[in-house]
C-alpha cells in the first residue's frame, strides 16, 4: 500500500530523527561510561547513576520509533522490507540492537546505576566493569552502517524480490 507523499516525508522524517537520537544517546552513553571507568570518585559515581537514565527506556523508545517508521516505510515504499539487501540488514540491525538494549544492556547498567548511587553515598568511587565500553562502541557502529546503507543503497535485490 503505497504512501501518501506528505506522510512518506513524514515518517522519513521521524525515521532520521530517531536514528539520530539513537546515535547521540549512544555518544552519551559512551562519556558516561568513560568517565564512570577513568574519573575521579565523585565523578565516576555520578556517570555511573546517571547511565541508566541515558541506557534504558530511552535507547528503548528511540530504537523502537526508528524500527516502526522503517517497518511503515518499507511497506509504503518501493524499497519494501525484503525486496534489497539494505532494508533487510538495516532492518536486521535494528531489531538485534533494541533486543540487545532490552536484554543486556538494561539489567546491565541498572546494576552499575545502583553501584554508583551507592558510591556517591559512601564517597567511594563505584565498582564498573570495563565490559561497559562495548555496548556504545558497537551500537554507534552499527548505527552509523546502517545510515552509510540508507545512503548508498548498495547490493541491489533480494532472490524473494525476483
Amino acid at each position: 500500500m503505497p504512501l501518501s507523499t506528505r506522510l512518506r516525508k513524514l515518517l522519513l522524517l521521524v525515521h532520521i530523527a530517531s536514528a539520530g537520537v539513537w546515535l547521540g544517546l549512544d555518544l552519551v552513553l559512551g562519556i558516561l561510561v568513560g568517565t564512570a571507568l577513568l574519573g575521579d570518585p565523585t565523578g565516576a559515581g555520578a556517570a555511573a547513576a546517571t547511565m541508566a537514565a541515558v541506557a534504558t527506556w530511552p535507547l528503548v523508545v528511540v530504537g523502537g520509533l526508528t524500527l516502526a517508521t522503517g517497518v511503515l516505510l518499507g511497506l509504503g515504499t518501493k524499497y519494501g522490507l525484503v525486496r534489497y539487501w539494505w532494508v533487510l540488514v538495516k532492518l536486521v540491525v535494528n531489531v538485534v540492537l533494541v533486543t540487545l538494549v532490552v536484554l543486556v544492556l538494561w539489567p546491565g547498567v541498572t546494576a552499575v546505576g545502583e553501584a554508583g548511587r551507592s558510591a556517591l553515598a559512601d564517597g567511594s568511587a563505584p565498582t564498573m566493569p570495563a565490559t561497559l565500553v562495548f555496548p556504545p562502541i558497537v551500537s554507534s557502529t552499527a548505527l552509523i552502517v546502517a545510515m552509510t546503507l540508507s545512503v548508498f543503497k548498495p547490493w541491489g535485490r533480494t532472490r524473494r524480490a525476483g
